[in-house]
């Protein structure tokens, strides 16, 4: 197991699932499979103040929906269980003893006011109140009482922390992946808390635990947590453990370029920023996107395989993927780049695979069962879906090969109905009622030869035919909207534009 790559998605359980923590997760996932490892998540809940009923299932499903499972972690045995930290309180106060014992950590019991007090001192003297070496020895806790003080308040229950002791004039550096050597003072680093007086630990301590105890060989973590490592590298050397390797991730930009990705730039531009919807907000799923799309895109931002290709299975996701390549600056959200993604896998797809999802949709639209037969919406998503980045737009774009026009276009049809245009559509209605074959080929050929034996032009014949099928100008190739809604549909749209369509002087 020494030699096995191991690494942890541990996200606390306090609401849903940004997408930067879904890009975190992707990471960690490629980086275990490349090499052959286990991709571990843990659901890290120490702070039950802030737990959120249903986030944490949220979080399992949307790994599951995006591709990205993981190995081990609730639901999933694995030999390091349980993978819930509110599971695993009984372990983390003996280790808070073990600092004690080593001096690298004591106990405080100063309270909120005096603190705050304290904070408000240096403030108005222009300073930054730091609880370090500089003035615990001032303080209320296990450094100044004696020990007989210290037993009594311990015996009557009085509240404490224990904080970890940075030593005065130390220097540290340290090495991240990304980012290389990190020089650190630690006379500029506050005394953290690691275990609180309700027998829970802080995120400090029970991450390095947790992490020890599990395995853990690479953290790839959020840029957020660089602060944090000369603590948690310290602590690895209080304890006598050896440290995995770090890498801090990239923070996720606004599309501005400028501050961090927040749920409210989502909302304010509309886009999704989780990955299943939470709430009102809206999520990746919902929003039509192919998880494939999404991870594709993600795994652009902050990381790129030295080459011109975009489009990549996650396989050869897997295959490519370098720490070495991720960058240090942070990665623009592109909402355009996105949806592009998403266009791309949409041209991409087995077009059976889209038919679920399509006829879905219809049904919802109240489409009659008998317009939904496979064959006919296979070749419909084959026409339109060029012109699509969703499925969903699919309904907006070939609206009219299942519902007949309910009005039309004015504008266009001040411009293309003329005087003789019922004439000459009655004209063809003729035509069309003596196909054999109502196909778009075949049915191209027959009004065209008619076209050109009657003297008539296609701007007489081809306008007002789209206007009468369609509503408006736009649409699929004219014989292919034809052949798709059949000669009854074909012949009844004629029959009724040429009765609501009055003469262009009425119009």
């Amino acid at each position: 197991m020494e030699n096995t790559v191991r690494v942890r998605f541990a996200p606390s359980p306090t609401g849903p699932l940004h997408i930067g923590g879904v890009r975190t997760a992707l990471f960690n996932y490629l980086f275990a499979k490349k090499h052959g490892g286990r991709f571990v998540l843990r659901i890290e809940d120490t702070d039950q103040s802030r737990f959120v009923p249903g986030a944490e299932e949220y979080i399992i499903e949307a790994l599951e929906w995006l591709g990205i499972p993981f190995d081990e972690g609730p639901g999933k045995k694995g030999p390091f269980g349980p993978y819930r930290q509110s599971d695993r309180k009984a372990l983390y106060e003996s280790y808070a003893r073990e600092l004690l014992e080593k001096g690298w950590a004591y106990y405080a019991f100063d309270q909120p006011e005096h603190l705050e007090a304290h904070r408000k001192e240096h403030e108005e003297k222009g300073k930054t109140f730091i609880y370090n070496w500089h003035n615990r020895e001032k303080l209320e806790n296990s450094l100044t009482l004696s020990p007989a003080a210290l037993e009594e308040k311990l015996k009557k229950g009085t509240p404490y922390v224990i904080r970890f002791k940075w030593p005065k004039d130390g220097s540290l550096v340290l090495q991240d992946h990304i980012r290389g050597a990190i020089h650190i003072d630690t006379n500029t680093l506050d005394d953290k808390v690691l275990f609180k007086s309700d027998g829970m630990p802080t995120y400090h301590l029970a991450n390095i635990v947790d992490d020890h105890l599990m395995q853990i060989t690479h953290v790839i973590r959020g840029e957020e947590w660089l602060p944090s490592l000369p603590l948690h590298v310290q602590l690895y050397e209080a304890f006598g453990w050896k440290a995995p390797e770090f890498a801090h991730l990239p923070l996720i930009m606004k599309p501005t370029g400028k501050g961090k990705l927040s749920k409210r730039d989502g909302e304010k531009m509309g886009f999704p920023v989780f990955p299943l919807s939470w709430k009102e907000s809206a999520g990746y799923r919902e929003a039509g996107y192919f998880p494939e799309a999404v991870l594709n895109f993600l795994a652009m931002l902050g990381w790129n395989p030295g080459t011109e290709q975009e489009i990549f299975s996650k396989e050869e996701l897997i295959s490519l993927f370098d720490l070495d390549r991720v960058q240090k600056s942070g990665a623009r959200f592109d909402p355009d780049k996105n949806k592009w993604y998403n266009h791309q896998y949409l041209q991409q797809k087995p077009v059976e695979e889209l038919l679920p999802p399509f006829r879905e949709l219809l049904e919802k639209k109240g489409v009659s069962a008998e317009a939904l037969e496979p064959a006919r919406l296979m070749r419909i998503i084959e026409l339109l879906r060029e012109r699509a980045s969703f499925v969903y737009e699919l309904w907006d774009l070939g609206r009219y090969l299942f519902e007949a026009p309910s009005q039309y276009d004015e504008k266009a049809a001040r411009k293309q109905w003329k005087p003789n245009t019922p004439i000459i559509l009655q004209q063809l209605s003729g035509i069309l009622k003596q196909a054999d074959r109502f196909e778009s080929a075949s049915l191209e050929a027959d009004v065209k030869a008619w076209i050109e034996s009657s003297g008539l032009s296609f701007g007489q014949v081809m306008p007002p035919l789209r206007l009468v099928l369609v509503g408006s100008m736009q649409g699929l190739h004219l014989f292919d909207i034809m052949a798709l809604i059949g000669k009854a549909e074909t012949l009844s749209r004629i029959t009724r534009g040429i009765d609501v369509l009055r003469p262009v002087d009425e119009l």
